[in-house]
């Protein structure tokens, strides 16, 4: 039985409420993904947010949640699975957020020395929990040409887990014949981190685990350099998710942010302040 059964039964929640303006607000002013999909996939992509909330709990500490917080960790948690209409993140149960980073007590550190951690997917008594920091889930939205955001990040980790075991090897979705090929390649590639002849974000050379949740953020951030500076991980990721990202023109879509005085995103000809700010 898997731990979600285990809480909530077979007590699976769907959206029966049309789409919050406040929230489709949210999505066009931060979620490129979001912006660069058809109409009809919009819609999808609404009712999949709709459906992450209504079954998992999120919470913050030392911080109180906003109307944002609860949309970008749903819309972190739908990108990667977001051809798969049936995918249910039985593996997860709870998201807290706090403010800045942390460390393993889920204590808050901010720029202290220790362990600073930006996101985590729990283990042992903490299995089917995840944190992340507040700041680290906005940054990976507002700034979409890093090729980093913990959102996705975390919740390929939890893509990951679904067979049993965080190991950089997504079996859910990997054909037994790629898994081989996949790891040569993960190798190769962490080589050339190591010998600094990559634009991998290092941290994908710490481990194969590391190396797949950020070969992810790259791929969802920046689909079209990864295309062309390193096709062959482009290719595995591509029929991993089953989505030819490249074919979105998410840099088309990137918006300037919101101001109080600019009309509001949800379309309603208000000005943002006097509508879902």
């Amino acid at each position: 039985m898997s731990l979600w059964s285990f809480l909530f039964g077979n007590k699976w929640k769907q959206p029966d409420f049309p789409f919050p303006d406040n929230w489709l607000a949210v999505l066009k002013q931060y979620v490129n993904y979001y912006n660069a999909l058809s109409g009809e996939e919009q819609s999808s992509f609404q009712y999949r947010v709709q459906e992450f909330l209504l079954n998992h709990k999120i919470t913050g500490k030392n911080l109180e949640l906003t109307i944002e917080d609860r949309i970008l960790v749903a819309a972190s948690a739908v990108i990667p699975v977001f051809k798969f209409p049936n995918w249910r993140y039985t593996n997860l149960s709870h998201v807290v957020l706090l403010p800045d980073r942390f460390d393993h007590d889920m204590n808050h550190t901010g720029d202290h020395a220790g362990r600073q951690i930006l996101g985590m997917v729990g283990n042992g008594p903490m299995d089917g929990l995840m944190v992340l920091s507040r700041k680290s889930l906005h940054l990976g939205f507002s700034n979409a040409t890093d090729k980093k955001n913990v959102g996705i990040h975390e919740f390929v980790h939890l893509i990951d887990k679904m067979d049993g075991a965080i190991d950089g090897l997504p079996k859910t979705m990997m054909d037994r014949d790629h898994l081989v090929p996949w790891v040569d390649l993960v190798q190769q590639k962490m080589r050339e981190i190591a010998q600094n002849e990559s634009d991998i974000n290092p941290y994908g050379g710490t481990s194969d685990v590391e190396f797949f949740a950020v070969s992810c953020e790259y791929f969802f951030e920046r689909p079209k350099l990864m295309a062309k500076k390193h096709p062959e991980v482009y290719r595995f990721l591509e029929d991993f998710f089953n989505q030819s990202m490249k074919e979105l023109d998410l840099q088309k879509t990137m918006k300037v942010k919101v101001g109080r005085n600019s009309p509001c995103p949800c379309g309603s000809g208000k000005k943002f302040k006097k509508c879902c700010l």
